[in-house]
């Protein structure tokens, strides 16, 4: 089972199509404006997030926020391989055998899923940070590699009381935790290792990037701490 150019090129664009779509659909930006009729960016921190949206809007606006942003990486993650599967163009071998499958659209997808929630077609290319649908996307890949990216975040929230923090140290550490996992746990042969170590390591820095702003204020010593209230 092998397909051709035509075939991987278009299943990439439709992986990238539906994650990018999906990613664009903010939670916070949604739930604000069906329950508060506001522009969640132009309150608090100003950013499109489930941290702002509980500090400004509540617990209602929070769930709502939660439920989109986690669901949306899952759903654009599945479609994207159901759609690669049902076309069946481009299948890609994981182990040393000649097994094959569309688990690497998943991939793709994850990383525009990403891209569109920082960058939202629907919301003026002004979005979060990415960390609810980044959760949601390491979820789904491997849920051990979630365990351990959630166990990491846990200990440096523990010990830092700095959500950013332990927001962009556990995302980094996605890289080399699905490069052991996949190789070693799942068996993935090496060049597919590297493309998936690759495709969410570039999700991961997207993140980080993103949190920019929490880097210079850390750096600074001027970023919250949680539980910490803002100056006057």
């Amino acid at each position: 089972m092998q397909g051709t150019f035509f075939g991987y090129a278009v299943s990439i664009l439709i992986a990238a199509a539906v994650g990018y779509l999906f990613g664009s659909l903010n939670g916070a930006i949604a739930s604000v404006r069906l329950f508060k009729h506001e522009d969640v960016r132009k309150f608090g921190s100003g950013n499109a997030g489930l941290t702002n949206v509980l500090r400004c809007f509540g617990k209602g606006c929070g769930i709502l926020t939660l439920i989109i942003d986690l669901g949306k990486g899952a759903a654009a993650m599945a479609l994207a391989q159901a759609l690669g599967k049902a076309l069946g163009w481009a299948p890609l071998p994981e182990g040393t055998g000649a097994a094959y499958n569309f688990r690497w659209l998943c991939y793709i997808a994850a990383v525009f899923v990403v891209l569109g929630h920082v960058f939202p077609l629907w919301h003026g290319f002004k979005g979060g940070k990415g960390v609810l649908v980044g959760v949601s996307v390491f979820l789904v890949i491997n849920p051990l590699t979630f365990v351990i990216l959630m166990s990491i975040f846990g200990l440096i929230l523990w010990r830092s009381k700095y959500v950013s923090l332990a927001s962009c140290t556990a995302t980094l550490c996605v890289i080399p935790v699905t490069l052991l996992l996949e190789h070693f746990l799942r068996g993935t042969n090496w060049p597919v290792t590297l493309l998936y170590t690759v495709l969410i390591g570039i999700a991961a820095f997207l993140v980080v990037w993103s949190h920019r702003e929490n880097i210079k204020r850390l750096k600074a010593g001027t970023e919250r701490r949680i539980g910490e209230k803002k100056a006057a």
